[in-house]
């Protein structure tokens, strides 16, 4: 077929012909298996223990961040034809962006210690069905992608924005598509006016036309607001340590006390010498088998995080972000204790999860403003983007329900 047709519940029909070069090379590697077995990737890990409707995968995903990258590199041709050179490694960077994600996406990281920029790099480079086809599209592509993706490095800097900055595609994406599956309304922003206000600073850097300006302050205060309601969620704190108190004790016991297939058996005890076939062939049915293998037949302090997770028989969190780090280790010897008072064992039951968030960055690919005589930082021309440059600290404390209403007492006394 010529055309190929993606009906996206965000984005509408995005259509991609192969009439055109870059179009068909993105046709070819969404059909490689290393891009399909992102179907079977959940983009939000276990958010659908929370909203239930955050059922959405890393390919329907990466499909969205294509057509954003798309959108954004048309406007931009418009005054800068010169971009038009580099559509291949653009629309094939935002395709691959993801490919290197583990079972259950960021949680997957955490309980895997695994990096997926770092898997996404080896994959463009090695697998023949990524690698040949960039290679048959342009000599030197693989590798052009594959450092874009791994390292962030790339000879035009408004392309390598594009795919990894404060405002990239991906975050432009995912932010829509994670408030539309979590039924949240927090992530709505106008995209079609932030990719209008793209534009090349003096430098050949991706800069704004002031014109945006207030799109992109409601786009920080949404990343900002869909931080705090859904990717931090306390119940999704919950059941990331559950993630990584089953993994972390699947790999202490070892294979004498664990059952797992050959694949499972190198992601536990040789994830240093994890080859393709072996990274590719984990995925969320992979993990969730094995989730419910030892969920019936493995020892006691393997079962229990599992049956938690697939029973959602989850623990509480507590938010302790007001007390002093020694005060949260103090509070996490009581809650404890009171545990072990109640048939707990402390350490399967209570555990303290600390993070630091911070809205905005102004040196990590900070956002700046030129309108076509002066640049100008974001956060120098708004206070509320001033204001989101302020990093704070999130810190809860993971106890049974059973000790709760003593907990609280301690806590307020």
């Amino acid at each position: 077929m010529s055309q190929r047709t993606y009906h996206d519940p965000l984005h509408g029909a995005i259509r991609l012909e192969r009439s055109d070069p870059a179009e068909a090379l993105a046709i070819d590697l969404i059909d490689s298996a290393p891009f399909q077995r992102l179907r079977r990737i959940r983009q939000l890990g276990t958010a659908f223990l929370t909203f239930h409707g955050a059922e959405s995968s890393r390919f329907t995903h990466s499909i969205g961040v294509l057509h954003v990258a798309r959108l954004a590199l048309n406007n931009l041709v418009r005054l800068h034809p010169e971009l038009e050179a580099h559509r291949g490694v653009l629309l094939a960077a935002a395709l691959l962006h993801d490919v290197g994600h583990g079972p259950l996406s960021h949680s997957g990281e955490e309980m895997y210690g695994l990096h997926h920029e770092s898997w996404s790099g080896r994959l463009i480079r090695e697998h023949p069905a990524l690698r040949d086809r960039l290679e048959a599209f342009q000599s030197g592509s693989s590798g052009a992608v594959a450092d874009l993706l791994e390292h962030g490095h790339y000879s035009c800097s408004a392309i390598k924005a594009l795919v990894s900055s404060q405002m990239d595609c991906d975050r432009l994406d995912y932010l829509l598509r994670d408030s539309h599956s979590t039924g949240t309304s927090y992530g709505q922003l106008d995209l079609e006016r932030i990719l209008a206000a793209f534009t090349l600073a003096p430098d050949g850097a991706l800069a704004l036309h002031p014109k945006g300006l207030m799109a992109v302050e409601h786009y920080l205060v949404v990343r900002n607001l869909m931080y705090r309601s859904v990717y931090n969620h306390r119940l999704n704190v919950v059941c990331n340590w559950l993630l990584n108190q089953a993994i972390a004790t699947a790999r202490r016991l070892g294979p004498s006390q664990v059952w797992a297939d050959p694949v499972m058996a190198r992601w536990l005890w040789e994830p240093g010498d994890l080859d393709l076939a072996s990274f590719l062939a984990n995925d969320d049915i992979r993990t969730g088998y094995h989730l419910t293998r030892w969920m019936e037949e493995g020892p006691e302090d393997l079962a229990d995080p599992c049956g938690r997770l697939l029973e959602r028989r989850l623990l509480k969190a507590t938010e302790v972000s007001h007390l002093s780090h020694q005060e949260r280790l103090q509070v996490l010897a009581e809650a404890g204790q009171l545990a072990e008072e109640v048939g707990f064992a402390a350490e399967r039951s209570c555990g303290l999860q600390q993070r630091q968030s911070r809205g905005y960055h102004p040196y990590k690919g900070g956002i700046r403003l030129w309108d076509g005589q002066n640049l100008q930082a974001l956060e120098q021309r708004s206070n509320l983007v001033q204001s989101l440059t302020h990093p704070v600290e999130l810190a809860w404390l993971i106890h049974p329900a059973e000790v709760a209403p003593r907990l609280r007492r301690l806590l307020n006394s």
